[in-house]
């Protein structure tokens, strides 16, 4: 890591001045200072520690968090992400947690500063973050360190396959010794279990728990959906359209999408929402490019996070404005109530898809393309009971919202599905903790 750490340090450097990334947090993920644990008691009970690399993981963890504080209010709750927008999520959505940290760099040095810091009693891993030096300085510590919602794509799975076949004498002894370090993997499904295995996980720690994702309430509504519904009430603009956690390259796939759609719905409004801050300014140029007009959700009057109503000026969506740019983070999710049809990006181009749970929650019906390694087992679940639509070209995905608008029955029935299939799978998030409580209620520390 030393080494590849040298070798990119310019590119880390330019990324972080030309973005703001990486250069903010790099003193507490070196474990030289924890601005965000200063509010905990010099003398605390032992902590619980919930890591979550990024928005998606974090947004799953929402309701464990809340349950670990209200069963042990007199353990703090502190909260570890990697990127800069799971930790603004983080802090967002989890108000009753006790501090916030960027996860340490996998150096021994950084990893013991950060466990004297935090103190934890138990590390709860969200999905599968494998850093060998952390876990075996928690092992070293007996601090158990257990993986929940657990899970290994294949995309990942056939990564780690190429080099153990290239490098398995090293390898393979490295990872089941970095593996044994943990005390459970509650993995999402068999075949999740069963890749961990077979990297090297003790057989006997390793459990099929479910998908906590699965346990996630719906979001409340938010000052911008409450005003966008009656915005688009008000200027009778429908459908809306909402296409969320957009990567890189796919802005211009999604806009020839709603295109389709505004050759039968000219009045639809599309939401765009950008998986990363710094593709905020990538999508402008798109949507400019599109020759579309556009208004930002930093422009507008209304109230959320980090945005003050004070100094912004638009008060209102322009009539010929088809396209509001969600340049903002911890909104998208409320604002999925108000589609008319749903878009889950990720997918029209090789990113391995993301998270369809947070539209059918609402009874939307998710449609995303050909590319999702990452939920494989979610999307094919609900392939298979008809709650939610794969295409393999932009125009597809406009067609098939075109049909379900034309066709609502069909489209109230599959939403209905979809919500009906989450609630069915729930569970995850009582498993969780009924394998972490007889550590918790035993743990003195």
């Amino acid at each position: 890591m030393g080494l590849a750490v040298l070798l990119t340090s310019p590119f880390w450097l330019i990324q972080g001045l030309r973005h703001g990334k990486y250069l903010s947090n790099l003193g507490e993920r070196l474990g030289f200072s924890f601005p965000g644990l200063a509010k905990l008691p010099r003398e605390h009970k032992g902590a619980i520690w919930i890591h979550a690399v990024s928005v998606g993981e974090a947004l799953s963890g929402v309701a464990l968090v809340k349950q670990l504080k209200e069963k042990y209010p007199q353990r703090p709750i502190v909260v570890s992400t990697t990127t800069l927008t799971g930790f603004s999520l983080a802090k967002e959505r989890m108000p009753f947690a006790d501090a916030f940290l960027y996860f340490p760099f996998d150096w021994a040095f950084s990893v013991r500063r950060a466990l004297d810091a935090v103190r934890p009693a138990l590390v709860l891993v969200l999905e599968t973050e494998i850093w060998p030096n952390f876990l075996r300085e928690t092992n070293r510590r007996t601090i158990p360190v257990v993986f929940v919602s657990g899970r290994i794509s294949g995309r990942s799975f056939a990564r780690f396959q190429k080099y153990l076949g290239l490098f398995g004498f090293y390898l393979r002894p490295f990872l089941a010794f970095a593996l044994q370090n943990a005390s459970a993997y509650l993995m999402q499904t068999e075949t999740d279990a069963e890749r961990i295995r077979a990297l090297g996980a003790p057989p006997d720690r390793v459990k099929v728990s479910g998908n906590l994702k699965y346990d996630m309430s719906l979001p409340e509504s938010t000052e911008l959906s409450q005003w966008l519904a009656d915005e688009c009430k008000r200027k009778q603009r429908w459908p809306i359209i909402v296409a969320g956690s957009v990567v890189a390259t796919e802005e211009p796939l999604t806009l020839i999408a709603f295109g389709v759609v505004q050759g039968d719905f000219p009045k639809a409004l599309l939401v765009l929402a950008p998986r990363k801050p710094e593709r905020f300014a990538a999508a402008a140029e798109f949507i400019d490019e599109s020759h579309r007009k556009y208004v930002r959700r930093s422009e507008l009057s209304v109230a959320g996070p980090g945005f003050s109503p004070n100094g912004n000026k638009v008060s209102g969506i322009p009539d010929d404005a088809s396209v509001l740019l969600l340049d903002s983070i911890g909104e998208l999710a409320s604002l999925y109530r108000l589609a008319d049809g749903a878009f889950v990006g990720g997918s029209l181009v090789e990113a391995g898809g993301h998270n369809i749970l947070e539209p059918a929650a609402f009874g939307k019906v998710p449609v995303f393309g050909p590319s999702m390694e990452n939920f494989a087992a979610v999307a094919a679940r609900f392939l298979e009971a008809g709650a939610a639509i794969q295409v393999d070209s932009p125009e597809d995905a406009g067609v098939s919202w075109i049909e379900l608008l034309k066709h609502p029955e069909r489209m109230k029935q599959m939403g209905d599905s979809a919500k009906a299939l989450i609630e069915n799978s729930r569970g995850a998030l009582n498993r969780a903790l009924q394998e972490v409580s007889p550590t918790l209620d035993g743990n003195s520390r």
